[in-house]
């Protein structure tokens, strides 16, 4: 018998933790959209990575077994004590500061490299503003932002 989706989430997430050597519990939120499943434990910083990527690599390895599972219509979001909110007000402080310069200058401003989430995440957030416009450049690991006034 399969195990349901959020079990499934579950595991991989105590499974990778416990495999780096974390001692952390994991917290599940099922809700009607999202998985959410939530790392709880004393210095994370290395089930995160380096710009997020670990963190990344471990929420896209629980989607794909939780759609295994049977997991349809939602999302998978893995998060460690709070960096997912934490980088999220980072990125919109970052695009708030390039969308003020690139209207102010009158010219295109270039954030630093960001993976996809990041930059869909940053897209939708300045797409509110009017007064800007926003499209990537450059290939991966090196694709990155660029917000320009409009008109």
């Amino acid at each position: 018998m399969a195990s349901e989706p959020v079990e499934v989430v579950r595991s991989i997430v105590e499974r990778v933790a416990r495999a780096l050597g974390f001692a952390a519990s994991v917290e599940i939120e099922n809700h009607d959209d999202e998985v959410i499943a939530t790392l709880h434990g004393d210095d994370l910083g290395l089930f995160i990575g380096r710009h997020g990527q670990t963190i990344d690599a471990v929420q896209h390895l629980a989607y794909r077994a939780a759609l295994d599972a049977g997991l349809e219509g939602k999302r998978v979001t893995v998060d460690a004590e709070g960096y997912r909110a934490r980088r999220r007000e980072a990125l919109e402080r970052q695009a708030d500061q390039a969308a003020d310069e690139a209207v102010r200058f009158g010219r295109a401003v270039s954030l630093n490299a960001m993976t996809a989430t990041e930059r869909k995440l940053v897209h939708e957030f300045l797409r509110e503003r009017g007064d800007v416009e926003t499209h990537s450049e450059g290939e991966e690991p090196d694709r990155h932002l660029v917000v320009a006034p409009v008109g």
